[in-house]
């Protein structure tokens, strides 16, 4: 089985750049799987300056819902970029689909998946108590996901103001930039 090193940190902290750093380290073909469903020019944008920072030796994947399919999919000699199961899980929640299923579903892929795995969440847990039930459910769903996610992972990292910072495991050796 492959590895799963999972990367935590709250918004524009710097966690999918970091992520990015990790899963070029090792010279393997990379799969980036993206969950992003770009509903407006700004996130279009954004999507396409992403794709341009990571340059041409990436194969991209847009996989909003099924992670499973998605991993299933890439090669066995890739390492995986997964960015980010925070969005993930908004789409599940949006489409209406059972949140508890879909994530054990997701797990149990990770598990069972040959390859390298780098995952990357958002903490959203550290604010205050959101004021709307679906706000709260959201917070709660992620929350208890980021934690199955590190039981299972071998590394946790968090990145703060761009700043890794180990929970488990080691810090890999990188390059910087």
């Amino acid at each position: 089985m492959g590895s799963l090193f999972f990367v935590v940190g709250g918004g524009a902290s710097g966690k999918s750049a970091y992520a990015e750093r990790v899963a070029r380290a090792p010279k393997k073909p990379k799969t980036y799987i993206a969950t992003l469903q770009p509903f407006d020019s700004e996130m279009r944008e954004k999507v396409h300056k992403h794709q341009q920072d990571r340059g041409d030796d990436w194969i991209t994947v847009d996989a909003p819902i099924d992670l499973v399919s998605a991993l299933d999919s890439v090669p066995a000699d890739h390492i995986v970029l997964l960015d980010c199961v925070t969005l993930w899980l908004t789409n599940v929640m949006l489409a209406e689909r059972d949140i508890e299923q879909e994530c054990a579903a997701l797990l149990t892929a990770l598990e069972n998946c040959e390859n390298d795995v780098v995952v990357v969440s958002n903490e959203v847990g550290l604010g205050i108590v959101p004021d709307n039930a679906l706000a709260r459910r959201f917070r709660n769903s992620q929350g208890r996901l980021n934690q199955l996610l590190t039981q299972q992972a071998q590394t946790v990292v968090t990145v703060i103001a761009g700043l890794p910072l180990a929970l488990k495991g080691e810090l890999p050796q990188l390059k910087e930039g």
